[in-house]
């Protein structure tokens, strides 16, 4: 006999139940599977009877939507399920375990995306309310639409510029500065222009050239005076 074997057999077997403990086992679960059956006959016949009254309310074209009390979420999901069966669209709003509620609407007549978005918020919703959004909303267009056709109107500054300094220097005097301000265009090479030399190189070099010798003659000259 192997260790494991051995161990095994020294182990104590888990005591058996007795008959009580049997009876009393099987009780619960008879019970347990009687509500089991109770709940699944209750879920049907809710089911049944929301098919039934979807069936007649919705029968009238004049019927949009229907509102159901808040209830548990295995019945909400039940009120979908059937919703969805019969070609009905379904919305739930609320508070999970609070108030947590189903509309269901035609198909044909859904809910607009301003009414979700209000219900899911927990904000009133009805027909007066939606009127007025709509016309808030074309009233808004036609005002951006009367924007976009105005032309910019031309900005005429209150004051000039040039006049800022007319009092301390004058007018005249006020005008040139305003002139010696302005952006000069020209870059890069600096146009002729606007040196202050207009001569050329060789010109230039010839000048250089000749006051050099003038200036050598009349050193020469006061050389030999002395």
């Amino acid at each position: 006999m192997d260790l494991l074997g051995s161990i095994m057999n020294s182990m104590d077997k888990p005591p058996t139940p007795s008959e009580k403990e049997r009876l009393v086992m099987k009780k619960r679960k008879e019970e347990f599977e009687k509500r089991k059956t109770i709940e699944k006959g209750k879920f049907e016949k809710f089911k049944t009877d929301i098919e039934e009254k979807f069936k007649v309310y919705f029968k009238d074209p004049k019927n949009a939507y229907l509102k159901f009390h808040p209830m548990d979420n295995i019945y909400r999901s039940i009120v979908h399920e059937v919703a969805e069966t019969m070609g009905l669209i379904s919305y739930a709003f609320g508070t999970d375990g609070v108030d947590r509620y189903i509309r269901v609407y035609r198909r044909d007549m859904p809910p607009c995306e301003d009414e979700l978005a209000a219900r899911r918020r927990g904000d009133p919703w009805s027909e007066q309310i939606k009127q007025e959004l709509i016309e808030k909303r074309k009233n808004d267009k036609i005002e951006e639409e009367e924007y976009l056709k105005r032309k910019p109107e031309k900005f005429v500054p209150n004051s000039n510029y040039k006049d800022k300094y007319a009092h301390l220097i004058g007018q005249d005097a006020a005008l040139e500065a305003a002139k010696k301000t302005e952006t000069n265009k020209t870059y890069g090479f600096v146009p002729s222009e606007n040196k202050k030399d207009q001569r050329s190189i060789e010109q230039t070099m010839a000048d250089i050239r000749a006051k050099k010798r003038l200036k050598t003659s009349h050193t020469s000259t006061d050389a030999s005076n002395d």
